[in-house]
């Protein structure tokens, strides 16, 4: 039984060292580490990408699967519910690093594997529509740019894209400010304007190349 840990690094994500400190700082000891570099979660499902279709190959049943997120899977409601289910028939043990969620097939109960399954579902969800604010707010960024012109961006974000995306995450799980703050280091101001705006933020960080 093996400890695989998947890593979907974008150009504006995290770096791979710094997924895999962050796992290891979360208490799991990883066997082997997968990982697609330059990869869109939006554009290519999991079984499309050179390294995540190994996953398939790979995982056997009584393995875990560590993943930073699910949206680590994919930006796709289909692509990632597919995929976790499928893993979890295959007797895969499932395992995020945020908040330390566990899916598996162990429980044989309907109540319980209903309960799993809306969770998949939600987290899943989730993920596209952050996948689909992100992409609106960067047209909008764009069409701002070249109205107001290069020189108007306004105040400079307090964070970046892997920050943002973090804080957005974890909010999105219902955690308050000052929980949020304290996993990502800014302040409940700059938490609450993320949680109702988000738009806004993410355009503000396309004006400025973040």
């Amino acid at each position: 039984m093996r400890t695989i840990f998947y890593a979907r690094v974008s150009t504006r994500d995290q770096t791979l060292d710094h997924q895999i400190t962050q796992a290891e700082a979360a208490g799991f000891t990883i066997d082997e580490v997968v990982a697609d570099h330059g990869i869109s979660g939006v554009k290519h499902k999991l079984s499309d990408r050179s390294e995540g279709r190994r996953l398939f190959d790979k995982l056997r049943s009584g393995d875990t699967l560590v993943l930073r997120w699910l949206d680590r899977l994919g930006r796709n409601y289909d692509d990632v519910t597919d995929a976790v289910r499928h893993f979890i028939r295959q007797g895969v043990i499932i395992r995020t690093v945020i908040n330390d969620m566990t899916f598996d097939g162990s429980t044989s109960d309907p109540v319980q594997q209903a309960v799993r399954d809306a969770m998949i579902a939600f987290l899943a969800a989730t993920a596209q529509a952050q996948a689909e604010a992100s992409k609106i707010a960067q047209q909008a960024g764009i069409a701002l740019a070249k109205t107001k012109g290069d020189r108007f961006r306004g105040r400079k974000p307090s964070y970046d894209r892997k920050t943002f995306d973090l804080a957005v995450s974890l909010l999105g799980l219902g955690n308050g400010p000052s929980i949020v703050s304290r996993e990502t280091g800014l302040s409940r101001q700059t938490l609450i304007r993320i949680r109702d705006e988000p738009d806004a933020a993410s355009a503000a960080m396309e004006r400025w190349g973040l």
